[in-house]
């Protein structure tokens, strides 16, 4: 429970109320036409790149990066550095290597750009099980957390049925936003999204850099004596240990979230809403330089939390320290009843509202149109829906989508579910990232070698991580009081980043052998299509 007078609970219940107002407003307005498809999909490609670049860095910036890293930065001092810079790079990474090919190969979704060689239903279900894979556990975390902040920011007594009910109006709201709104929809709310929290984010961090007279040596003295770790919050093990395994988890975590992050469903489907190659550019610098901002203002705000709040306040609040810029907030502000408490304060919980409701809803699009587009329209329908029907059921998807993951997360709510997150994680740089590079830039991979990437890796992260140390045998772990715990790292990239690209290779080299017709065919449309594909060339 926090601190504050239900005066600044009004107040706060009051901003909540007239975001969620505005941004239905917004949907509604932009929203697109019943049978217009590209408008849906891709909001006629009509955003500019400067408002595509926020859109996207609004959509990678989730509720994991604003609450979970600045909580890990004030609790763990350098592990949560190097997951913050981790972070940036992943999207640094698909600015160089992936964002004009996946421009210049797709359409709507990521089905498209996988099947745009190897066309058949096989392709387009394993792109929509593995979209779905990725995006149901982040949607799960997203809903479960929004259950336990929300009942702290508004001061209600954190119960079951007041979280089941935060879940259940969240989740509401994101089926909305995507249902509606469509890609211009939910691109205008990242937009806003992303102003709010850049904006606060540099308030709090001037504050906290104010505070010790802008001497960035003053607050690492200072976090070092909050965290009660001494020199050892600069030094790596807080988070994963300092043993030989624990170090080979730390490298695992950091290659995971850079190949892995960028390479999501709903992060990749930003990029075929650009206008164009020289589009994607714009886009994906202004997205880039946003993204790196904002990290490092979560630098210093977790690190400003660890010296003014102090890791046994932030512990005793949440274990995982997913309030401590909310606890920030309230120290940085004066005494509860002050105006300046009260704005700060407000201001924060408001940053920390829209950004779940923003990155539920693009997660919420991005898997409902994989359902519609790949599955139905594709592989049932064999590209012949029409473009109402398709739209319809896009729109019934993204009420299924959310409806099961409001459900789930319902179910979880008292479980510890972050573990979903570094699952979503390692399927996305084990299954999706393997799959779109080798896609786009091998002339030899072919719809075998596409199938085991997609459901090995995908199938291997899942396996590893059932029987992870994140899963059981810690007392941290999802089901501290079980022991089946074969697998000693909590993070699975290190082993299942290089199964995924092995399966992708070894099957497309037996697939050559099997069926030379069929490879050379394949080989044939890839080189057809090379000059657009990495060039954009007619």
């Amino acid at each position: 429970m926090n601190d504050f007078s239900s005066g600044t609970q009004a107040i706060v219940l009051v901003l909540f109320t007239t975001l969620v107002t505005v941004t239905l407003m917004m949907c509604v307005m932009a929203g697109p036409d019943r049978d217009d498809l590209t408008n849906f999909y891709t909001g006629y490609l009509s955003l500019t790149p400067l408002k595509n670049g926020l859109a996207i860095a609004g959509d990678y910036i989730s509720a994991a990066t604003v609450l979970s890293t600045t909580g890990i930065i004030a609790l763990a001092g350098y592990d949560g550095y190097v997951l913050a810079v981790s972070t940036a790079l992943s999207l640094v990474l698909l600015m160089f290597l992936l964002a004009e090919p996946l421009r210049n190969a797709g359409k709507f979704t990521m089905g498209d750009v996988l099947a745009r060689n190897m066309p058949g239903r096989a392709v387009r279900i394993a792109a929509c099980v593995v979209t779905l894979s990725a995006t149901v556990p982040f949607l799960v975390v997203q809903l479960s957390g929004a259950g336990s902040l929300l009942t702290f920011i508004l001061d209600i007594p954190h119960a079951a049925g007041a979280r089941t009910a935060c879940i259940v109006i969240v989740g509401t709201l994101m089926i909305i936003y995507a249902a509606i709104g469509g890609m211009r929809g939910t691109a205008l709310i990242q937009m806003i999204k992303i102003v709010i929290l850049l904006g606060t984010s540099v308030v709090i961090a001037a504050l906290v850099l104010n505070r010790f007279d802008w001497s960035p040596g003053d607050i690492l003295k200072a976090a070092q004596h909050g965290s009660g770790a001494g020199p050892a919050f600069l030094q790596q093990g807080l988070q994963l240990g300092t043993s030989t395994v624990g170090l080979l988890d730390f490298v695992g975590l950091q290659i995971t979230v850079v190949l892995g992050v960028a390479c999501l469903p709903h992060i990749t489907m930003r990029l075929y809403s650009a206008q164009d190659v020289p589009a994607v550019r714009r886009s994906m610098s202004w997205a880039v330089g946003t993204v790196t901002t904002f990290c490092l203002l979560v630098i210093i705000m977790g690190t400003g939390a660890a010296a003014l709040v102090g890791s046994r306040n932030i512990t005793a609040a949440d274990p995982h320290g997913r309030t401590s810029v909310l606890m920030l907030s309230q120290v940085l502000g004066g005494t509860p009843d002050s105006a300046g408490a009260t704005i700060l304060y407000s201001a924060v919980a408001g940053m920390v509202f829209i950004t779940l409701l923003s990155s539920v809803a693009g997660m919420t699009l991005a898997a409902a149109s994989s359902l519609a587009h790949d599955l139905f329209a594709h592989a049932m329908r064999r590209g012949q829906a029409e473009p109402r029907t398709e739209m319809t059921v896009a729109a019934w998807t993204s009420v299924v989508v959310g409806t099961v993951s409001i459900a789930l997360a319902t179910m979880v709510q008292n479980w510890d579910v972050g573990v979903l997150t570094t699952l979503a994680i390692c399927i996305g740089a084990s299954a999706v990232a393997p799959a779109l590079t080798y896609s786009l830039f091998w002339r030899g991979f072919t719809r075998t070698g596409l199938l085991a990437t997609l459901y090995g890796g995908a199938a291997c992260a899942l396996l590893l991580m059932i029987f992870s140390k994140a899963v059981s045998g810690t007392p941290s772990a999802v089901f501290p009081d079980a022991d089946f715990d074969l697998f000693p790292m909590q993070s699975t990239g290190l082993v299942s980043i290089p199964f995924g690209y092995l399966a992708g290779w070894l099957g497309s080299r037996l697939d050559h052998r099997r069926r030379a017709a069929d490879s050379r065919e394949h080989r044939r449309l890839y080189e057809e299509s090379e000059a657009r594909l990495l060039a954009a060339a007619e």
